[in-house]
């Protein structure tokens, strides 16, 4: 008794907070028989434009309705009408047919002490002390001698933060373009635009960017959301979407042609999300295209991310419409992907590769991969399908497509039998790439961690492009982003690269989500105007993509601990990063308990004498990361001693483990 008992002290001194001795298990990575290759794109990312992700969010445009082509065509802005002024604001039409067709004329009477318009932006504005903002506008006087615009960026109370004038205004549209220097931090500050003088003035594209963003870029994207995506050292970009590539009816799917050139001529339609969730009705909710196409392209080539476009197939979105391009009508559908590959990869003196030269990037983008359409299924799908696969082969063979199996078979109307027979079309059609997306309960991912490995290895490769655990359930407004789902997504990680031959690709979504404009619930990055964090499932992603590694090594678990349904609650991978000569091991222990392993690398030449480790964990299950504790979930970093190719280590409750390991095998 007395021994036992000192047993037990000596397990509760070593564990801290352990009152009991861990549960025992081994783990055996076969060093010396490397697998699969573990491309580089096993671990990307997907971007779609919900929960304001685009305008309000990546892009950083502060300015809402910027160009006054939102159906009501002054949401967004209200007038400023102080004592003893007078005047008028009304959107006008440009007489000639035009992509935005609409303006904005002030015609001011008497400027008193005050006269203008103000634009709220994107739930506010983010302003911060010090910095530089960038105002620019068309303008052009119409009637009176001349006036003056003053420009103010304003918080609550009417507090100013930073004023300018322009002036200078003739009777043809010109740009005019002022910087603004701020004394405060707002992040739901305002731009008020007061004329002073008498006469009409009317503006078009007012816009307002910070001079800090991305790499400098004018008119670029916000620098603090790309550095998260920079962070995550992702092997691929997914872009556009998701449900935005389809639309609600084909009249506003997803035209990439229409997303570049001057983003004065990019033509604004209604957001696939703008009325989607009754929970969260946005009915501000357009996109703007300023960040189109060449800016996806740009952003994967700063991220060193492969790009993969998602292409309308001549489908709306099946969860709505349905509507369907007829086969014979395909051809213009079918023409966009083709002139989309042009302008990807063709050459800077042709087509439409010369538009991409002369948009500031002659040297070609690499374009390897594309998806026909995003989440469909049935006949209808398959026969587009097909006419696509033979138009992009018959020009262009080495480009890599993506089909869709659609969503998970739980919201198919016909459930399974919608993908028994996507996959019996498949295999012999032998398609390339195959989409499969999973949104369940955080228990399904755990008990789904071996999903793949006896799943049928025939000529396709496997892209998971959407998955993300629902902790309450799918899109449901309550779900939250708690350890308890990111857990049980790193469980389904270890699962996807032991089996890298197949899974070749994968993705958490929905990316981004801003906190007053959220439609979908869980996501990976939250933000607001002015501050961003990572939610614990972020950081499982970044820990799988910088700890990639180029072969898969196999990994043998015994006395794993089991749940009560027979399924196993303690999961490992692991790969060999070739440059480094390193092992590194990723391990989740998805029990209450600790777990003490003891891990061979078996078949290793020579260890080093020390390994990194990475641990990743919560207090609890339902603990969260926030604005006000941004790394209450957080990677922490450590050091351990390492005596030999056999060594031990205590395995968290509730946790997920990085091992690296100097590791010769040769």
């Amino acid at each position: 008794m007395k021994m036992g008992g000192t047993i037990l002290a000596l397990c509760s001194l070593m564990l801290g907070l352990a009152t009991t001795c861990p549960a025992q298990t081994r783990i055996t990575v076969r060093t010396d028989r490397p697998g699969a290759v573990i491309r580089p794109t096993m671990w990307g990312i997907f971007f779609e434009d919900i929960n304001f992700g685009a305008d309000g969010g990546l892009y950083a445009e502060l300015v809402k309705n910027r160009s006054f082509e939102f159906p009501d065509g002054i949401m967004g802005w209200s007038r400023i009408l102080r004592d003893g002024s007078e005047g008028y604001i009304y959107i006008e039409r440009y007489p000639q047919e035009q992509v935005n067709a609409h303006f904005l004329r002030m015609r001011v009477g008497k400027t008193g002490q005050g006269f203008g318009v103000s634009n709220e932006g994107f739930r506010g504005m983010g302003i911060r002390e010090g910095k530089d903002y960038r105002f620019s506008v068309l303008a052009r006087l119409t009637d009176g001698a001349s006036m003056t615009l003053r420009v103010e960026l304003v918080g609550g109370g009417d507090r100013k933060l930073a004023e300018a004038k322009l002036d200078g205004f003739g009777s043809q549209w010109h740009k005019h373009t002022v910087v603004l220097h701020a004394e405060a931090t707002e992040p739901k500050a305002r731009l008020n635009l007061f004329v002073e003088g008498s006469g009409t003035l009317d503006l078009d594209m007012v816009s307002l960017f910070p001079v800090d963003t991305w790499k400098g870029r004018e008119n670029g994207l916000r620098a603090d959301l790309v550095q998260m995506l920079a962070d995550l050292k992702p092997g691929f970009l997914r872009f556009p979407g998701g449900c935005i590539v389809e639309g609600r009816s084909l009249d506003v799917r997803y035209q990439w042609k229409t997303t570049i050139g001057d983003p004065a001529e990019r033509k604004l339609i209604v957001n696939r999300w703008n009325t989607e969730f009754h929970h969260r009705l946005t009915p501000d909710y357009y996109q703007s295209f300023g960040l189109g196409f060449y800016e996806y392209f740009l952003l994967s080539e700063d991220l060193g991310a492969e790009p993969m476009p998602i292409l309308n197939c001549g489908m709306a979105c099946q969860f709505n419409t349905g509507e369907l391009a007829p086969l014979d009508e395909l051809g213009p559908y079918v023409q966009d992907a083709l002139d989309l590959i042009e302008f990807a990869n063709g050459p800077a003196d042709h087509g439409w590769g010369r538009r991409r030269a002369e948009m500031g990037h002659p040297e070609p983008f690499g374009l390897k991969l594309l998806g026909i359409g995003n989440e469909q299924w049935g006949p209808q799908y398959i026969e587009r399908y097909k006419v696509f696969v033979r138009a992009i082969k018959d020009k262009y063979p080495d480009i890599r497509l993506i089909a869709g199996t659609g969503s998970d078979a739980t919201i198919f109307p016909n459930g399974p039998q919608e993908i028994d027979y996507l996959w019996s079309q498949y295999r012999q059609l032998k398609a390339e790439i195959v989409d499969e997306h999973f949104y369940r309960r955080p228990d399904w991912f755990l008990d789904n961690a071996h999903f793949y490995d006896n799943y049928d290895r025939g000529d396709s490769e496997l892209f998971v492009g959407e998955y993300g655990a629902q902790s309450i359930g799918v899109a449901s407004p309550d779900n939250r982003n708690n350890w308890h789902c990111a857990l049980a997504e790193a469980a389904f990680m270890t699962g996807l690269e032991r089996n890298a031959d197949l899974v070749t690709m994968s993705c958490y979504a929905p990316l981004f989500c801003h906190v007053d404009g959220w439609q979908w619930k869980p996501d990976l990055i939250w933000f607001d105007n002015l501050r961003v964090f990572g939610t614990p499932n972020y950081y499982v992603q970044k820990l799988f993509s910088v700890h990639r590694g180029d072969r898969v090594l196999p990994v043998e678990v015994a006395d794993a601990a089991i749940a009560p349904n027979g399924k196993p609650r303690f999961y490992a991978s692991s790969v060999y990063d070739e440059t480094s000569n390193e092992m590194i091991l990723k391990v989740v222990n998805a029990t209450g308990e600790p777990v003490r392993a003891t891990i061979e690398a078996k078949g290793a030449k020579a260890v080093g004498l020390s390994a990194d480790v990475t641990v990743l964990a919560g207090d609890s299950l339902n603990s969260e990361n926030s604005f006000e504790t941004p790394k209450q979930v957080a990677p922490v970093d450590s050091k351990i001693p390492v005596p030999s190719a056999e060594f031990r280590h205590d395995f968290r409750p509730y946790s997920l483990t990085v091992i690296r390991l100097m590791c010769r095998t040769r």
